[in-house]
Parts: C-alpha cells; structure tokens; sequence
C-alpha cells in the first residue's frame, strides 16, 4: 500500500489540500486502490507554539516511512522571516537529495489562454535545478545598514548536479515526450556557470541521438514562450532561470496557481504541491482555486505509476475549467469546497 503524507502547511494549504485528499480518496476508491494518507502538522502554528519547525527524527520517518508527501504550502506573515519554511524545504531537499525541480505547464482550456483563443497551446514541462543553483545560501552581507552595505548572493554548479539533472530532462523527452530538450542559458551573466552545462548539455545530450537538442538565451525564450509556444517540449535550466520560465509560461497557460510542481530524486520519496504560496489573504473566503493542489495529487499518482488515476483526474479538471465549473478568479461561482466536491461527483459519474 503506497503511503502519503500530507503536510496542509500554512494559510490556503489546509484548504486546498483538503480537496487534494478527497479528490484522491474518490479515485483511489473507484480503482480499488489502497492508499495510506497521513495527515502532519509542520505548519507555522506549530512552530509558533514549539519553536520546532521539523525534527532530525520526522525527516527520517518521511524519508523512510512513505512513497510520496504532498505539501499544501509553506509561509505565514507571523514568522516573518520564513524559518519554518526554510527548515522544512530546506531538510527535506537535503535529506532526500531532491535534485530535479518538475513543473509541468498545459494549457488546460483555451479559455485560460491569456493571448485568447486563437493562441498556440502551452504544453511544456520544466526541469529545474533543485539541489544546487543560487539557492544554495552561499554568500552574505558586509557594513548592514550603512551606507557602505554589500550584499553578496553566489550560484553553484558542479558536474555531477549538472549531468544528471540534464539526463533526467532527456530521459523524460525520450521516454514520455516530446523528444526535443531546450537548455535555457544567460552566459553574460553566469560565464562560467553556463559554459559548464552547454558542455555537459552537449555531451550528455550525445547519448540521446533520437532526441533533438538546442540551446537557447533566456531573452529569447521568453519572447519565444510568448508568440511560439509550441516550439518547446522539455526545458532544463539552472534554478533561477527555471523559476522564471515556469512563471511565465504558466501565465500563458492560464494561472501559475494551477500548476503542480514535483521535487525528485528518482527512488526516493518526492514532494509534491502546487506552484502557489499560501495567500493569507483567500484564508476562510471558499475562494481559493484548489486545482493546482490537485494536479498536484495527480502528478503524485502518475509518479508512483497510477498514470490511468492522474490522467482521470486531470480530465475531471478539465472538465471542470470548460463547464465554468471553478472559483471565481477563472470567472466560476463555486467555492473551494464545491469545487472537490464536483470533481469527485465527475470522477464518479465518467467511465471506468
């Protein structure tokens, strides 16, 4: 029995995960699929009350004890400085190696197309930099607050992180589609960052004769994002790029609040969440869109290789978009809660 575990997290996590875990509960029950979800407090009032973000002891049972975790969202404006947040995403990438950043970008329904109707379809997927990067936290400040300040941010590259980051995004073109693999650069600002993975995109690529390779400047691929969409299948770039690609892309595509998102390693247990934060402000209104926390459950499933459940559910929320089945920031009249609710009523109605 494949075990989850479900961290709601801070502000709309609780909510929209709560629909994540009942959409999954409504697809596990019609495939007679048994899965373990365990629900875990690591949010914000915890560490308020303790002072305790995440224990040496629960990051090994999440690592040892279960297949996958599904994260709602992270952040509340009473730790202001986010150190819950970074403890938790921070041991969990560190514990669990999670080198690879998934973010797979559709156009869900022309609808959403922010260049309307006629536009191209966005149907693109991310792979981004995780263990490495400028996320790394190397660097720091001199003479704070004076008028003499320095602030100094570093990026780290090695081969290893590089290699096989980039066999991971050539492994998914060759094996699920399509087989093109674009290496999104900037090398005036990161020289020799960049001349590492063109060199390493270049070689790793030659294993992949079968898949068609290019390596693109970061200016060019977000003019190119916008009028030539379909040019693009996988995307791999180092952290900062693939963040803004993602969000861009993911505008086009609708909302960046739709998007799931995966942190991997493959052979150990992924994280799980949608694109979004925790938007305080939506707290207690039914008017957060759940669908990203979601898609997110689905891209959960089809990782641990219920592809038939994900791709129900993402039919479901397909569905739901172009029947205006939705919240109201996709112009719709439900709320949070009805929406779960009419996924799993169409999740029980369509065909087996």
């Amino acid at each position: 029995m494949p075990r989850i575990a479900v961290l709601p997290g801070d502000g709309i996590g609780v909510e929209v995960t709560r629909q994540a875990v009942k959409v999954l509960r409504r697809v596990a029950a019609d495939a007679q699929l048994e899965l373990g979800l365990d629900e875990r407090d690591f949010g914000a009032g915890r560490y308020i009350r303790t002072g305790v973000a995440i224990t040496e002891a629960e990051l090994a049972e999440l690592e040892t004890e279960y297949d996958a975790i599904l994260l709602g969202a992270l952040g509340d404006p009473r730790v202001p400085d986010h150190a819950h947040a970074r403890a938790i995403l921070g041991g969990l990438r560190a514990r669990l190696d999670l080198y690879i950043d998934l973010r797979p970008i559709r156009l869900l329904d022309p609808s959403l197309s922010s260049l309307g109707h006629a536009a191209q379809p966005v149907d693109l997927v991310v792979y981004g930099e995780n263990a490495e990067g400028t996320g790394v936290g190397i660097g720091g400040q001199l003479h704070r607050g004076t008028s003499d300040e320095v602030a100094l941010d570093e990026g780290v590259s090695t081969r290893k992180g590089v290699e096989r980051l980039l066999r991971a995004a050539f492994e998914h073109a060759q094996s699920v589609g399509p087989r093109r693999v674009a290496l999104a650069e900037h090398p005036e600002a990161m020289p020799h960052r960049s001349d590492l993975w063109r060199r390493a995109f270049a070689e790793v690529g030659a294993e992949y004769p079968d898949v068609e390779r290019g390596v693109v400047h970061v200016e060019t691929l977000a003019s190119d994002l916008v009028f030539h969409p379909a040019r693009y299948g996988v995307i791999v770039a180092p952290s900062l790029i693939a963040g803004m690609m993602s969000h861009l892309a993911a505008a086009l595509a609708g909302r960046p609040w739709l998007v799931p998102r995966a942190e991997l390693h493959p052979g150990r247990p992924g994280l799980f969440r949608p694109m979004h934060g925790p938007a305080h402000d939506l707290v207690g209104t039914d008017r957060a869109n759940p669908v990203g926390a979601i898609l997110a459950a689905a891209l959960l499933l089809d990782r641990l290789g219920f592809a038939r459940e994900a791709a129900r559910i993402e039919a479901a929320v397909r569905r739901s978009i172009r029947l205006g089945q939705t919240t109201p920031d996709l112009d719709g009249t439900l709320g949070t809660d009805a929406v779960g609710d009419w996924i799993c009523r169409e999740l029980g109605e369509a065909d087996l």
